[in-house]
């Protein structure tokens, strides 16, 4: 029997279907005999469960959703693409969407990223980088060049490479022997930063320069690339100090490193700009991107690479053994090309870069909260860190955050009408980054939901 979205959907018989048969993802299965929320419907920055009630989108899926949930021209894109052509591999043949979307995308990139490599998703997005990081530098005559630098408790992707490079033990503890060859550096989390005081600046060069330290402890001949995102998710949103991916960029160039800017999150409108690198003025070698290129209506990825790296692939019998089946899909690409020119019209970039101070100052009126200890962010993406005392920013223990998040938290936003994020890779966050459509009155009703799910949050503990 086929799935028709538009049925009657029975609750129960879905549950028992869930218990018996679907694997969540980052989700422990014991939770599922509970139950599991089933969504249903999407429209504009609200979703809809099994039982008719409405939330508040404010993770836009999961940093996805950026044009809003129910574009009918998006659902009608991927219609008139399948009926022309369904499939495709892009494997020695091509197609008019993804040579489209590839032209488009360089446009929109910086400097001389002007080769696109498809994927499928982040993950993919990210182990491509890695491994033609990798493949360059042995096509330069430097084969020792295979180490990759991160920043502590950043999340890029969960594939073998990709989780090398990923900054967080919990996650990767149980895979291990892992890829060689990951190191780990500081963030830029200026709230767990006391030693530098109120000079943001003087942080940022502090935390460049550990990039340049970590160089040179395993020596310059030894290290292929340093991943960053612009801004860090995992951990609770981490904007960069002023000053800071300049002095990366200049770190980088000095001992022959490349730079990949992992945008799986901050491209396409999360920052005000297309691409988050341009937001803070700077050029990297390689930008990694999925999630907001397509909305969500389906799925894409995309590693964007610079001349100077796509040139020594681009004569003779080399080539890069790398590649995804569905990479670069003809009702992906056509979908994301549909989506771009939504924000074009729409003005989704202005309209957060004209938004994103409101937004700022109606989160911040929850420092008064005494759980609140920080409020950070950019563009419509931020997030808001919870302390168990605000004088000396002490965090809380492992059980206490299991009882606040878990236990209540989670939970507690949910039911009363928000779909968010409470994280707790790193300090204890409740992250947002709602669709790039909503505007001041919907500021004022996330903070408002967030008001009094915090304040009695204080309560539990």
């Amino acid at each position: 029997m086929s799935y028709n979205p538009s049925a009657p959907s029975d609750n129960a018989s879905l549950q028992k279907k869930a218990q018996d048969h679907l694997w969540m993802h980052f989700s422990r299965q014991s939770t599922v005999a509970n139950g599991v929320p089933i969504i249903t419907k999407g429209e504009g920055h609200h979703i809809w469960d099994i039982n008719g009630k409405k939330y508040f989108d404010g993770l836009a899926g999961l940093f996805v959703v950026n044009a809003g949930h129910g574009r009918q021209r998006l659902a009608d894109a991927a219609a008139r693409q399948a009926k022309e052509l369904a499939f495709m591999p892009i494997w020695s043949y091509a197609h008019p969407a993804a040579i489209e979307l590839a032209d488009r995308l360089a446009d929109y990139a910086p400097g001389d990223l002007n080769k696109v490599f498809f994927s499928t998703g982040g993950g993919e997005a990210v182990e491509t980088a890695f491994k033609l990081a990798k493949h360059y530098w042995k096509l330069q005559g430097k084969p020792g060049k295979y180490k990759v630098i991160s920043r502590q408790v950043a999340y890029h992707g969960t594939p073998q490479g990709a989780l090398t490079i990923t900054g967080i033990p919990a996650i990767k503890e149980m895979f291990e022997p892992l890829v060689p060859g990951g190191f780990r550096v500081p963030n830029t989390n200026f709230y767990r930063a006391p030693e530098h005081g109120d000079n943001l600046a003087d942080f940022g060069q502090w935390a460049a320069n550990r990039i340049e330290d970590m160089i040179l402890a395993e020596g310059p001949d030894t290290v292929a690339a340093v991943f960053l995102e612009p801004v860090q998710n995992s951990g609770g949103c981490f904007p960069p100090p002023p000053g800071y991916f300049k002095r990366v960029r200049e770190i980088c160039d000095q001992y022959d490193v490349l730079l990949v800017s992992d945008e799986v999150i901050c491209a396409f409108g999360r920052i005000g700009e297309m691409f988050a690198c341009n937001a803070y003025g700077y050029v990297p070698d390689m930008i990694t991107c999925a999630k907001g290129m397509t909305s969500g209506y389906s799925p894409l990825g995309a590693t964007i690479i610079s001349d100077k790296i796509y040139e020594p692939f681009s004569t003779g019998e080399t080539t890069f053994y790398h590649g995804y089946t569905f990479g670069g899909h003809p009702v992906s690409a056509a979908v994301a090309l549909e989506n771009l020119d939504i924000f074009e019209e729409e003005k989704l970039n202005e309209r957060v870069r004209e938004n994103s101070p409101l937004f700022r100052a109606e989160l911040e009126k929850l420092r008064d909260l005494p759980i609140v200890g920080d409020v950070r962010g950019d563009g419509y993406f931020f997030g808001i860190e919870l302390v168990k005392d605000k004088a000396t920013k002490e965090t809380f223990n492992d059980e206490e955050a299991e009882r606040l998040l878990r236990g209540f938290l989670s939970k507690a936003l949910y039911d009363a009408g928000l779909y968010c994020r409470a994280d707790d890779r790193g300090d204890p966050v409740v992250q947002l980054a709602p669709p790039l459509t909503i505007g001041p009155s919907e500021f004022v009703e996330i903070e408002q939901i967030l008001r009094g799910v915090l304040t009695e949050a204080w309560t539990k503990l």
